[in-house]
């Protein structure tokens, strides 16, 4: 028989798409206000694998990953999400985003983006969010399923994310 426990913390890791850097000195420490202290986490990136983004907020897109100091509580994703989409409305001008932030939760075993969109493969959790299991970690990588958004299928993130998930295992260690 199983034993229901309290799995342990994750890291938070959140996706930034934007067309102007210049908003991120602005963002940062509102994302520090809102999850605990984040910093970049990786390069800035080109945002070309869809047009998804392109009529609300222009083109050319980049995209900024953030990774919290602190570890997070899996059932916290919820509640993040909520607070991401409060700063997206923040910088929206006359009803469109100027940033899109995706929050995320990197654990040993996953990577699981929150959303507030409906599919099969998402499971609900609570006040309108569903998990969406983006990433697999087997085999010493991450690897993408059927569903997976083809930038967070790239290599480059993969390999991002695998880069975090060391930084995780060391913290779950002290």
């Amino acid at each position: 028989m199983s034993k229901r426990g309290v799995p342990p913390s994750g890291k938070l890791v959140i996706s930034s798409i934007f067309r102007d850097e210049n908003i991120l000195p602005t963002l940062l420490p509102l994302l520090s206000e809102a999850v605990g202290e984040v910093c970049f986490a990786g390069p800035l990136l080109p945002f070309d694998r869809t047009e998804y983004y392109h009529a609300e907020m222009g083109k050319p897109l980049f995209r900024r990953f953030f990774a919290a100091s602190a570890l997070v509580s899996r059932d916290a994703l919820p509640e993040i999400k909520i607070r991401m989409e409060e700063i997206e409305q923040k910088f929206s001008k006359d009803g469109q985003r100027i940033v899109n932030l995706d929050p995320g939760l990197l654990t040993p075993e996953n990577f699981v983006l929150a959303t507030g969109k409906n599919f099969s493969h998402r499971i609900y959790l609570c006040n309108g969010v569903f998990a969406d299991l983006t990433l697999i970690f087997q085999k010493g990588e991450y690897r993408s399923l059927p569903w997976t958004y083809p930038d967070y299928a790239s290599l480059e993130i993969r390999s991002l994310l695998k880069e975090l998930r060391g930084s995780l295992l060391q913290q779950c260690v002290k």
